[in-house]
Formats: C-alpha cells, sequence, structure tokens
C-alpha cells in the first residue's frame, strides 16, 4: 500500500514524469565492476551516463590517482604483497585513526604494482570474478578515457572529481589544487559550461577553487555530522535558508545524500526547492539498487544483498527536480527515467 502511495504521489507532482537529471556514474559502474577502475568507468560510459566521478588522492610522488580513500587495503591487494608489509601503518584522517596502506606512502610506480578488488565482496559477490584484473588509474588516465570515448560516441562525456581530505593532503605538503586544475588545464574544461564539477565535503577547499577556476563547484553534504575543515559546523546548519546561500557564495551547486532529499517513504522533504531558491544545482549521492542501502518503501524482500524497486527510487528522487544523481548503476538509473 505505502509504495502504491508513493507511486500516486509522484504522478500528481507537475513535472515528475519528464524529470530529466543528469546521470552521474558514482566510481564508473561500480555495481557492475570494481569501482575506480577505468573498465568501471567505459562500462559506465556504454550504459548512458553523463558523467563519471573519480576520488582524487595523490602519491608520494604528487599524482593525482583515483580511489574512494587514501586508505587502499579495501580496494586493493596490497595486504598480498610482502614488499609493502612494513608500510602498514595508522594515521589520523579527519580526526578518525585509520589503520592500513595509504597511497601518499608510495609512489605511482609502486602503485602501478597493485591491483584492484571489490569493495563491497560481500554484498556484490559477483563483481570478484575481475579481482587483480585492474590497475589504480591516475586522474589524467581517466580524462583520456572520456575524451576517447566522447570521439567515438560523439556526446559529451563529463568529469566530476571530488578532493578527498584536501586539508589532510594540505598538511603533509600534497595539496590537490593546483595539480587537479592544471591537469584539467591541459585537457582543454576551464569555462563554467565545460562538462566538469569539482566536489568536496571540505568548505575551505572549495573557497580556495574558486578564487582559482572558473569550472562549477559542489559542496557535498551529509545527513549526519559536518565540514571536517569547520570545527563545530554541521551539515544541518548548512541546508537551511541561510546556510544555503552562504553556499551560493563560493559554490554552484549541493551534492546531499539522497536521505536528505526523500524520506523512509519516498516524500519530498522540501530542500531541493530551498536549494533552487538559493540558486543551487542540486545532485544527491548515492542511489544503490541494492535493498539494504534504499529507503524502506522501495525495499524487496529480506535479503539485504538483493535488489529492491531501484526504479521507483530512482523515480522519487528525480521527482522533486534534482538537477542531477549520482548512481552505483548508471544504466539501470537512465532506464528508471525512460517513459
Amino acid at each position: 500500500m505505502l509504495k502504491a502511495l508513493v507511486a500516486a504521489a509522484l504522478l500528481a507532482v507537475p513535472g515528475a514524469a519528464m524529470a530529466d537529471p543528469i546521470i552521474i556514474a558514482h566510481r564508473g559502474d561500480s555495481g557492475e565492476r570494481p569501482e575506480h577502475t577505468l573498465a568501471a568507468y567505459d562500462r559506465a560510459i556504454d550504459q548512458g551516463a553523463d558523467f563519471i566521478e573519480p576520488d582524487l588522492v595523490l602519491t608520494k610522488d604528487g599524482v593525482l590517482v583515483v580511489r574512494h580513500e587514501n586508505e587502499i587495503s579495501g580496494t586493493t591487494d596490497v595486504a598480498d604483497h610482502p614488499e609493502f608489509a612494513s608500510r602498514r601503518t595508522t594515521k589520523k584522517i579527519d580526526g578518525e585513526d585509520i589503520a592500513g596502506w595509504f597511497t601518499e606512502d608510495f609512489t605511482l610506480a609502486e602503485l602501478r604494482t597493485l591491483r584492484a578488488k571489490e569493495r563491497l565482496a560481500q554484498v556484490r559477490t559477483a563483481n570478484k570474478r575481475f579481482d587483480g584484473l585492474y590497475q589504480i588509474p591516475t586522474f589524467e588516465e581517466v580524462i583520456k578515457l572520456a575524451k576517447a570515448r566522447e570521439a567515438e560516441t560523439g556526446r559529451r562525456i563529463g568529469i566530476y572529481p571530488e578532493t578527498k581530505h584536501p586539508t589532510y593532503f594540505a598538511s603533509i605538503g600534497l595539496p590537490h589544487e593546483a595539480p587537479l586544475l592544471a591537469m584539467l588545464e591541459k585537457y582543454g574544461y576551464g569555462a563554467p559550461d565545460d562538462p566538469v564539477f569539482i566536489q568536496s565535503f571540505e568548505v575551505g577547499n572549495l573557497k580556495l577553487l574558486r578564487g582559482k577556476t572558473r569550472l562549477r563547484l559542489i559542496q557535498l553534504v551529509a545527513s549526519q555530522g559536518g565540514p571536517p575543515d569547520m570545527a563545530g559546523i554541521a551539515y544541518a546548519d548548512m541546508m537551511t535558508p541561510e546556510g544555503l546561500k552562504a553556499v551560493a557564495g563560493y559554490a554552484d551547486g549541493i551534492g546531499p545524500s539522497f536521505d536528505m532529499v526523500i524520506g523512509p517513504d519516498g516524500a519530498d522533504s522540501g530542500l531541493v526547492a530551498s536549494a533552487h531558491a538559493a540558486g543551487l544545482q542540486v545532485h544527491p549521492w548515492t542511489l544503490r539498487a541494492e535493498n539494504m542501502f534504499l529507503p524502506k518503501a522501495f525495499q524487496k524482500g529480506d535479503d539485504p544483498a538483493a535488489h529492491g524497486d531501484f526504479a521507483g527510487a530512482v523515480r522519487a528522487v528525480a521527482a522533486t527536480g534534482v538537477d542531477g544523481l549520482f548512481s552505483d548503476f548508471p544504466g539501470l538509473a537512465r532506464a528508471a527515467l525512460q517513459p
């Protein structure tokens, strides 16, 4: 009954059936390939993604590489390399003690000896068959792939990089901003209408970038916590009308967790309208097909790893008027929005 009510509500939303947000492939087609690999990005493009999203961390020799975190034991086979056993350590990242192996302790050449593996192996068991096949890509390789596929397909393929832990990296002498902007400029990205968004959970990083580039910037926010570089400030404070106005002073949009956009029942929270009133775009993250990641109204059955009503969840988010959405399954997200 609840799902029927949600569906009826969506039909009642003016323009809901015509919603056409951009589809941002979260770490590539990470529902079907190990995340942040060239294979995942290539498949995402085949699946019709408008943008591909690389998370950016740095190597010891200052190269931007693509990993969800700078700690890489969960996404590579580094633990299986005895030559790197002594590099396992514990570091404080954004106030939290993290144990493992970190990209900033490896040169690019050393990282090239590692291979990627599925991060959510207990949920996406089929992806384990790709473990050991792919290297860690550089940011430049992701851009080159996008450019090559643009030439092949005749359509624009956007780049949506996230700066991971920028304050931490700056504190160890490896700031993101200069190499990030230099690489984008090298491949012709610099204008506000170029197919690039740069995102961060931090505030200072975006404000610094605002003074250096005309490319579009997105303030990431979550339903809990606050910016790691802004002690005492909660993301919730930034989502008030006054807070959104302040964000609009340095960013072009927000990237909220999707549970800030719709409730457990699929109902519109009103955040999108408030952000639009402040002149901000809205690109919520991250829509995944598995029950364990879906709102209660869109779960099907008792298996947390089974796919639920993913299409219904995508349509519920789109009906709020979002300008884009992140998904691990860009092909399924695109299909959900088809008439």
